[in-house]
């Protein structure tokens, strides 16, 4: 199912690689004159983790033996030479000259190759002595371990370089003699099959690192097959999807995302509108929206319309449109799948919109933060906003529940709980999303819901103790212009109410002399019997549990909301 999807990508895209090319980092180029001198070396690197890119004949799939690249390849190859010291840097590179001596043979006469044939004419310890006088010859041992590391050649004066001139990337007639032919397991049709896959590297894995791996005598062969034959792949079906899974994973791509150790890529099954604009959006909603001065939530809103369009189907999508989401993670030689989903593109916009719905919470114009992306909620958790500090797993988990409509994990609702009661209190707009949410989706009944904005009939008596509270930090700092009730009270009102409730009404009632207005003092005096009017009549409540704490907050996030908006009224008046 992941291989045929992504097979499917490939012909869905129709501006990737033909078969048999690829497009390859080489960070530098040998150049040389039409007799094979040796000149100097070019860099092609573009910043210190990437490279320019060339259409080259794609890379072999490589084994225990030695097998060199068209043309291009690693200094061991090329030029033999590894800061490994393995002692097998001359059986790699005569493997390289002997690959170039066979395709000079199959083009008679060409120009580049009767140069490279005169470059190799020199032994391996003769062209390691001129490139080492090269003044790029320190960054290049400084960069081996780098996927931009490859080397290949370019005439001077020439504007391309040998590996990626098109004629001579003609196959050799004795690349598929060996090829044999069984049944795709993507395609269903018969054709020649290949050993070993391509590699697709992720960020954490090796450079070999592949998706799809057999190894001999290792319990993964059966009915006397070998490699690649106990799960047959047609070459021209791995082409296609090891070209659709390294676009993928390109830098720069807005089809992926990284979350800890882990890589996830995902795509629509269909090039239309609505897919692409579904691919655009997730990326945005995963935390890496554009910087926006005026309105950093103007983006998100964006994403928020187009999701609810595909769902109630104003805008049209077909019943047969899939979304799909695929997590890797990096192992000892292979890449592990640690995630997959196949959802049908209406469902998966009914989750992220469900996701905005939950996440939805009373803002005012002072605000200027996104906090429904995954980036900020993660943020909104960790010391420091530091996203990279998050429990293990908990980014993961998060956004599973965002793909796929569960209910948000317990570690992200008690980690927003510990950062407010860590930060004095600090209940913002963010924090108190995330316990809306969790709690909403939680108890998932009407009359349990956490609203919007303040609702005055809700008699939850950790919502109400929540409201209470806000009301008389509120008093002190309209009296005082401090907040030490919120600084030394907060943390134990949200657990113990009974506890402090009356030390802070007291602390209230001498703060309201200070009021600049007799109808502020009236105004908060009825605003607090209005809520102690809802309070039980056994008192404030000894304990409440983690549910309640988190509705504490949230009633206090909501009457400190309430506040704002009635100062914006009236000023508008």
């Amino acid at each position: 199912m992941i291989l045929k999807a992504l097979y499917d990508y490939y012909n869905r895209c129709g501006n990737l690689p033909v078969y048999g090319m690829e497009e390859k980092q080489i960070g530098f180029l040998i150049v040389i004159d039409d007799h094979g001198r040796f000149i100097r070396i070019e860099d092609c690197r573009i910043n210190k983790n990437t490279a320019k890119s060339f259409l080259v004949k794609k890379s072999v799939g490589r084994t225990s033996a030695p097998m060199a690249n068209y043309l291009y390849d690693s200094s061991t190859y090329v030029f033999g030479y590894s800061d490994k010291k393995s002692g097998k840097e001359q059986l790699y590179f005569d493997t390289f000259k002997k690959k170039v001596k066979s395709i000079a043979h199959s083009f008679p006469g060409n120009k580049d190759l009767n140069a490279l044939m005169g470059f190799y004419q020199h032994s391996r310890e003769e062209l390691l002595n001129k490139m080492m006088k090269d003044p790029l010859w320190d960054d290049i041992t400084k960069s081996l371990s780098k996927k931009y590391s490859v080397f290949s050649f370019r005439l001077e004066g020439d504007t391309k370089i040998v590996a990626e001139k098109k004629e001579l990337l003609q196959l050799e007639d004795n690349e598929l003699d060996d090829a044999k032919e069984m049944l795709c397991i993507i395609k269903g049709m018969r054709g020649p099959v290949v050993e070993t896959t391509t590699a697709t590297m992720i960020p954490g894995s090796q450079a070999t690192a592949k998706l799809v791996a057999f190894q001999e005598n290792s319990g993964y062969d059966s009915y006397g097959k070998q490699k690649g034959g106990n799960a047959p792949i047609s070459e021209e079906a791995e082409f296609k999807y090891t070209t659709a899974l390294n676009r993928l994973l390109a830098k720069g791509s807005h089809n992926k995302f990284m979350l800890g150790n882990r890589t996830f890529v995902f795509w629509a099954s269909s090039s239309s509108e609505a897919s692409k604009d579904v691919e655009d959006g997730l990326f945005s909603l995963l935390g890496y929206t554009s910087n926006n001065i005026d309105n950093p939530n103007a983006k998100i809103e964006q994403v928020r319309k187009v999701f609810k369009s595909i769902y109630s189907g104003e805008l049209k999508t077909d019943l047969n449109d899939r979304f799909y989401i695929l997590g890797l993670a990096p192992n000892a030689a292979r890449i592990a799948v640690v995630y997959w989903s196949d959802t049908s593109l209406k469902d998966f916009a009914g989750n992220i919109e469900r996701h905005f719905g939950d996440m939805e919470i009373a803002d005012t114009p002072k605000n200027k933060k996104s906090y429904m992306g995954l980036y900020e909620m993660l943020s909104a958790v960790t010391r420091g906003g530091k996203v990279s500090d998050a429990t293990p797993n908990l980014p993961e988990a998060v956004a599973k529940s965002i793909f796929q409509g569960l209910p948000y994990p317990f570690t992200l609702f008690s980690s927003c709980l510990r950062r407010i009661k860590a930060e004095g209190g600090d209940v913002r707009i963010a924090r108190a999303a995330i316990i809306k949410a969790y709690l909403n989706r939680l108890n998932d009944t009407p009359n349990k819901k956490i609203s919007i904005m303040l609702d005055k009939d809700n008699q939850n008596q950790g919502y109400l103790c929540g409201r209470l509270f806000a009301v008389l930090d509120k008093i002190q700092e309209d009296a005082n212009g401090i907040h030490s009730i919120r600084e030394r009270y907060m943390n134990a009102a949200s657990t113990t109410p009974a506890s402090v409730f009356a030390t802070i009404l007291n602390l209230s009632s001498h703060h309201a002399e200070n009021l600049s207005s007799d109808g502020r003092r009236v105004f908060y005096e009825k605003l607090k019997q209005e809520i102690m009017s809802k309070i039980s009549a056994d008192g404030f409540p000894a304990h409440l549990d983690l549910q309640d704490q988190g509705r504490f907050f949230v009633g206090y996030y909501h009457q400190r909301q309430d506040f704002f908006a009635r100062k914006t009224e009236n000023n508008n008046e």
